[in-house]
């Protein structure tokens, strides 16, 4: 009978460390459509020198190539939101990068 308890509560606490692992891979930012339009303007103005590997597909939670340049977000786009991440942009989308993991957080089209 004890045994049968701790499978279970072992399984419960592995699926609930695993519920958050896969929340935190697909978390997104909260930005309003004004904020995401101002986002996509500005940072698709600039220019990306290192483009991706061909076979590269952006998604978020997908780390992303130490080839490709991520930039910091300008300080003329007033998105609070997006200040901590880099970017780099791909196919004409707004990849938001976070730095520590270089996995993606968002992706912003217009």
């Amino acid at each position: 009978m004890m045994r049968s308890f701790v499978k279970g509560a072992l399984a419960a606490a592995l699926l609930a460390g695993t519920a958050g692992i896969a929340t935190a891979q697909t978390a997104v930012i909260d930005l309003t459509p004004d904020q995401r339009t101002t986002v996509f303007r500005s940072m698709t103005r600039e220019r990306i020198v290192v483009a991706p590997p061909a076979d590269f597909r952006a998604r978020v939670g997908v780390e992303v190539p130490s080839s490709v340049e991520l930039l910091p977000v300008p300080d003329t786009v007033e998105v609070p939101a997006i200040r901590r991440y880099r970017y780099t942009v791909i196919e004409d989308q707004v990849v938001l990068v976070d730095p520590g993991t270089r996995r993606v957080v968002e992706i912003i089209r217009e």
